[in-house]
């Protein structure tokens, strides 16, 4: 069947559409039911469940949480109980762990007010409140195409045909997508949504900005020793097994009843394109300050996804006619605090009261400029300002200097409310950090011993990821022969390291090497969109539902 002769899509039309069942759209669902609950409000989530697809630390800075519901804590379905008691930082060498005083540290770095838990459970729960007040949610609709009116202006989104075979035909099973129409739909993709990338693109929202910064974060959950346990503690330490030259570090939150997440970030403009973050954060587990802590327990959950780095100064334009950008598919996490969801929050909050007002004035399909215009003299634009140089700090002068400069502008920031350095730009994008193979050497893997460290596919499976086989591949590659002369040939196969699920092979046939894709053990972290070299790779949704089904991550 070609394209057209397709069936006509259905319709359904609401005051608002939201994109995502991520902390910021389920905030901006539930702020505009509490302002207005005759307003009918869709949130269309690409995930089997809502939760399905969410990854977060999480150490979370509970303001959004206060502003939104108040009486949270009250509330015996929440699934945040523990607070943060001991805040660690340290710098790790190989065979030593140095802490650093507390009293240091800036007092934004204080994380003795938050709370440690999972940002999928805080979701689903979100989502549970979300639906009390008549927010109608659909989860296992991917969002794949925005729908516009005659002037420009978006009118909605269309949700993916079901049942299409890999060689594009359709299946006995085949259903047409959805239209849902709003007069205005939010963005709520999280960071490197295919839809925002297409909004920024088309509306040039980025053109007054910084280009967009990323990290990598992986993620396992272990249940330990209850004797080894210390419900409350949280690490953070930076240094090895990453060098002077690449951003990076790691986390240990004890929470719930015997439970530790360990994670560790890459920041994605590292230039060595032999590196690999899985295996540098399985490298990380067997430091003796880490080892010790797992010894005895039992991992159960593994997952990975981009991080927006870029803060204050890589902020796109959030509004455009008949929508907006909100919480991380905009990017406003804090990167030294590695905190996000306040702010993910926050923003939603705001686009929704401003989206609500205009509402209330009978305007449709215009743009919200009252949200652009006062985001930076928000809670969320003073908290990202105060840390704006932070990043390209570190990216400038690595590591050693760039986390203390760091520090330094932290604390003129906060005491005097001025930096010494200005507002820093952050330079070329991710995908050209990377260095020819030629200047570097291939680095020994850790050998996975299945008790402490692991390979990629048997953390997949914990990850519960799934895909329709029998579907087209979702990771586009615009050009095979690029692919073979540049990303092969110039950097040895990059796609093969930084992908964290064993996506990418290049595969020995017939004496020429060939690009494989096993797209469905994808977990959807899009850091192939953000670090092929060329750009030559593109991450789009695939079959609603399909992905990873996280739990309590």
């Amino acid at each position: 069947m070609s394209t057209e002769e397709l069936p006509p899509r259905d319709s359904m039309e609401f005051d608002v559409v939201i994109v995502g069942a991520g902390p910021s759209g389920l905030s901006a669902a539930i702020r505009l039911k509490q302002i207005n609950p005759d307003l009918s409000v869709v949130v269309v989530e690409k995930g089997s469940e809502v939760g399905a697809h969410i990854m977060s630390g999480a150490v979370i800075d509970p303001a959004g949480l206060d502003k939104l519901i108040p009486d949270w804590r009250d509330d015996p379905d929440c699934p945040l109980k523990t607070q943060v008691t001991d805040d660690h930082f340290y710098w790790t060498t190989e065979s030593a762990a140095i802490r650093l005083p507390n009293f240091a540290m800036p007092p934004l770095m204080n994380n003795h007010h938050c709370y440690i838990g999972s940002l999928g459970d805080v979701c689903r729960w979100l989502g549970t409140r979300a639906e009390v007040l008549g927010v109608e949610i659909y989860p296992g609709f991917a969002a794949v195409e925005v729908l516009y009116g005659e002037n420009g202006e978006v009118r909605g989104i269309a949700t993916g045909d079901m049942g299409v075979a890999r060689d594009g035909s359709h299946k006995p099973s085949y259903t047409r997508g959805m239209e849902l129409l709003g007069k205005y739909t939010l963005f709520a993709e999280g960071a490197r949504g295919s839809l925002t990338k297409q909004l920024i693109a088309k509306f040039a929202l980025d053109k007054d900005s910084q280009p967009s910064k990323f990290g990598i974060g992986l993620k396992e959950i272990w249940q330990i020793d209850p004797a080894k346990h210390k419900k409350g503690l949280i690490q953070h330490s930076f240094g090895w097994p990453l060098g002077n030259s690449t951003g990076g570090g790691s986390f240990l939150y004890h929470y719930n009843e015997n439970l530790v997440a360990v994670g560790f970030v890459v920041h994605l403009n590292y230039n060595d394109p032999y590196l690999s973050p899985f295996e540098e954060f399985q490298r990380f587990k067997t430091h003796p300050k880490v080892r010790s802590v797992f010894e005895g327990g039992k991992r159960i959950s593994y997952g990975a996804r981009a991080i927006t780095e870029g803060g204050y100064q890589s902020v796109p334009r959030l509004t455009f006619k008949g929508g907006a950008l909100i919480g991380c598919a905009a990017g406003f996490v804090n990167v030294p605090r590695i905190k996000g969801i306040h702010n993910a929050m926050g923003t939603g909050m705001q686009a929704a009261e401003h989206v609500a007002a205009a509402l209330a004035a009978g305007r449709a399909n215009d743009e919200i400029v009252d949200y652009e215009n006062s985001w930076r003299d928000s809670a969320v634009g003073k908290d990202l300002f105060k840390v704006r140089n932070v990043k390209p700090l570190w990216s400038k002068f690595g590591t050693v200097i760039g986390v203390a400069l760091g520090g330094l502008d932290m604390w003129t920031n906060t005491l005097f409310g001025f930096s010494l350095f200005g507002t820093l730009p952050h330079g070329k994008n991710d995908a050209k950090s990377l260095d020819p193979a030629k200047a570097h050497q291939p680095r020994p893997a850790p050998k996975p011993d299945g008790a402490l460290t692991f390979d990629r596919l048997s953390s997949v499976f914990l990850s519960n990821t799934n895909h329709e086989e029998d579907q087209p591949i979702h990771l586009k590659v615009k050009d095979m022969n690029l692919q073979k002369a540049s990303e092969h040939d110039v950097y040895a196969g990059p796609s093969n390291r930084y992908c964290p699920a064993g996506v990418y092979e290049w595969v020995d046939e017939n004496s020429a090497p060939r690009f494989q894709i096993n797209a469905q053990n994808c977990v959807h972290c899009k850091t192939c969109d953000v670090k092929d070299p060329n750009g030559n790779i593109t991450w789009v949704p695939p079959e609603g539902g399909g992905g990873p089904n996280y739990q309590s991550m």
